[in-house]
C-alpha cells in the first residue's frame, strides 16, 4: 500500500520530472527504491500522470481546441483538410499508433521486467547520450505547421513508444527525435506534449480500474493526492520549460541523466537498493 507521505513525495516527483527529458517513470521507481518503499507499480504511475496531463490540457488549451475543432469539422468539409490544425489532428493519431501497439504487445514486460533498476539506470545513461547527440546535431529550423508530415509523425511516435521503458523519457525521446529531424526545440517539445495526450489519457483511464481493487494496489486517497500535486507542479514546469528551451540546450539535463544513471547502477551493484 502507498501511504499519504509517500503519495505526496511521488506526486512532487511526477510533477517535476514529467516534462523534463529525464524520465518521470524512472524517477518514481528510483525515489521509491532509495526511500525503501516498494515499487508503486505501473498502474499508480500511469494514473498520477493524469495530473500532469491535465496541466498540458490547460496550458495548451487554445491550441488543443483549435486542433480538435478544425480536425472534426474537416471530416465533413474538404476545404479545411489542408489547414495546419486539421493536419495536426491526423498527425497526433498517426504518431500515437506505435505506442498503442507496443503497449498491447509488451504489456507484461512493462509491468515487470523493464522496471529492473539496472535497466532503468542504463537507459538513463544511453538515452541521455543520444539526446546529447540530437541536441548537438539540431538544425533548429523546421516548424510544425509548415513541415510536419506523416513520416515525421511516425518517427516521433516510435520515439515515444520507447518511453514505455522507464529511463528513456517520453519528452526526451520525442523531443530528441524532433531535433534530429531538424525541428526547433520549442516546436519539438510542443508536439511531444500534444502527442502524449492520447497515450497518457488512455493509459491512465485504463489503469484507473486497478486502483483500490486489492491489498497490493494503491488506495484511492493517496493516488488522488499524488495526482493533484503532480498537476500543480507540472503546470509550473511546463511554463518554465517552454521558455527555457527556446534559448538553451539540453546539456544540464543530459549531465543529470548520466550522473543519476551511474548512481543507480552503483547503488544496485553494491546492494544499497534492490534491482527489482
Amino acid at each position: 500500500m502507498i501511504g499519504w507521505f509517500e503519495a505526496l513525495v511521488l506526486g512532487v516527483v511526477q510533477g517535476l520530472t514529467e516534462f523534463l527529458p529525464i524520465s518521470s517513470s524512472a524517477h518514481i521507481r528510483v525515489v521509491s527504491a532509495f526511500f525503501g518503499w516498494k515499487d508503486p507499480g505501473a498502474a499508480f504511475t500511469a494514473v498520477i500522470q493524469l495530473g500532469t496531463e491535465a496541466a498540458v490540457l490547460i496550458y495548451f488549451r487554445h491550441r488543443i481546441w483549435d486542433i480538435v475543432s478544425t480536425w472534426a469539422r474537416s471530416l465533413g468539409k474538404p476545404d479545411l483538410r489542408a489547414e495546419p490544425a486539421a493536419r495536426m489532428g491526423w498527425y497526433i493519431i498517426v504518431g500515437s499508433i506505435p505506442l498503442g501497439v507496443g503497449g498491447v504487445i509488451f504489456k507484461e514486460q512493462i509491468e515487470t521486467t523493464v522496471r529492473d533498476l539496472r535497466l532503468v539506470g542504463t537507459c538513463l545513461i544511453v538515452f541521455g547520450l543520444l539526446l546529447a547527440v540530437a541536441d548537438r546535431m539540431a538544425r533548429n529550423e523546421l516548424t510544425l505547421d509548415k513541415n510536419l508530415n506523416t513520416p515525421h509523425a511516425l518517427t516521433y511516435g516510435l520515439a515515444q513508444a520507447l518511453a514505455l521503458i522507464p529511463g528513456v523519457s517520453r519528452s526526451g525521446g520525442t523531443t530528441g527525435a524532433g531535433l534530429l529531424l531538424g525541428y526547433r526545440r520549442e516546436e519539438a517539445a510542443e508536439y511531444s506534449f500534444l502527442l502524449a495526450i492520447p497515450a497518457v489519457l488512455g493509459s491512465g483511464v485504463f489503469e484507473l480500474f486497478k486502483i483500490g481493487d486489492g491489498e497490493t494496489t494503491p488506495n484511492w486517497g493517496p493516488t488522488i493526492l499524488a495526482t493533484i500535486v503532480s498537476f500543480a507542479i507540472g503546470y509550473a514546469v511546463i511554463a518554465w520549460l517552454m521558455r527555457y528551451i527556446s534559448t538553451h540546450r539540453f546539456t544540464p539535463f543530459i549531465i543529470y541523466r548520466v550522473a543519476l544513471g551511474l548512481v543507480v547502477i552503483a547503488a544496485v551493484s553494491f546492494d544499497l537498493i534492490p534491482a527489482i
